[in-house]
């Protein structure tokens, strides 16, 4: 049902969506009783360094995560993976109107392809028309290459401040994530190994089927593709069509 990853309001939404009707608070007294929890985070490690010698570019978005429909703002970031053959990097691009991660590339160093990769990938699959690409200040995305390819594409720049997670609050929810629900719970001998656990978990689980309370408990792309109703908030906008999942081969993954 969940990976052994739930805790109470999502395990209530899940079983409402069935069709059994439980309170929220026998879920939790049950679960309880069980001796069943939802996953917790792990401590944060760093990975953004900022290039003093670059001009950063505005904060459009002030801690404002909202979008009234899908690609009118996404937000950027990067975390590490530890595997026995050292790190791997993630670089992910999030619409901020789902939740739904629309571009992601991993690779073993931090070099400004890596941020690149995983831009391409959302162009390619959205293809917005005017968008605000938010991120922090780290040098990748401060990058004579990165602002080049934003211009070439329509994409707005903004970056929040130095140091603050809160500026960049979405994209940092969805590493916590990832790390309660995955890395803190799987070794990887090798690299090759922990692209296919989170090729997995991204296009097999969190975008497809992963229940969020941001979303009246729907998963992002359950959420994109649900009618809008009158007293959906301003952050759940209009629907689209996105097309289902990325398709690729698990191989690409491993090269």
């Amino acid at each position: 049902m969940s990976r052994g990853t739930y805790g109470a309001p999502r395990i209530h939404a899940e079983l409402a969506a069935r069709g059994l009707q439980i309170g929220r608070k026998r879920v939790a007294r049950l679960m309880r009783n069980a001796g069943v929890q939802g996953v917790s985070r792990r401590k944060p490690f760093y990975t953004t360094v900022r290039d003093a010698a670059a001009r950063p570019a505005p904060d459009l978005v002030d801690r404002q995560f909202t979008a009234a429909g899908p690609n009118q703002l996404w937000v950027a970031d990067i975390t590490y993976v530890p595997t026995w053959a050292g790190f791997l990097y993630l670089a992910v691009v999030l619409d901020a109107w789902s939740r739904r991660v629309i571009g992601w590339a991993m690779e073993t160093h931090l070099r400004t392809e890596l941020v690149l990769a995983a831009l391409d990938m959302a162009l390619a699959q959205r293809r917005p028309t005017d968008v605000i690409h938010h991120s922090d200040q780290g040098c990748q995305y401060t990058s004579v290459a990165f602002g080049k390819r934003c211009r070439e594409a329509g994409v707005r720049p903004s970056m929040g401040s130095v140091g603050d997670a809160y500026d960049n609050a979405m994209c940092e929810s969805f590493f916590a994530t990832l790390e309660c629900e995955l890395l803190d719970r799987q070794r990887f001998r090798t690299q090759a190994d922990a692209r296919l656990a989170i090729f997995d978990f991204i296009e097999g689980w969190y975008n497809p089927r992963r229940r969020h309370s941001a979303l009246e408990y729907l998963s992002p792309m359950i959420f994109e593709r649900t009618p809008v109703k009158d007293d959906r908030t301003v952050a759940s906008g209009s629907t689209i069509d996105p097309g289902g999942a990325i398709s690729l081969s698990p191989s690409v993954l491993v090269q």
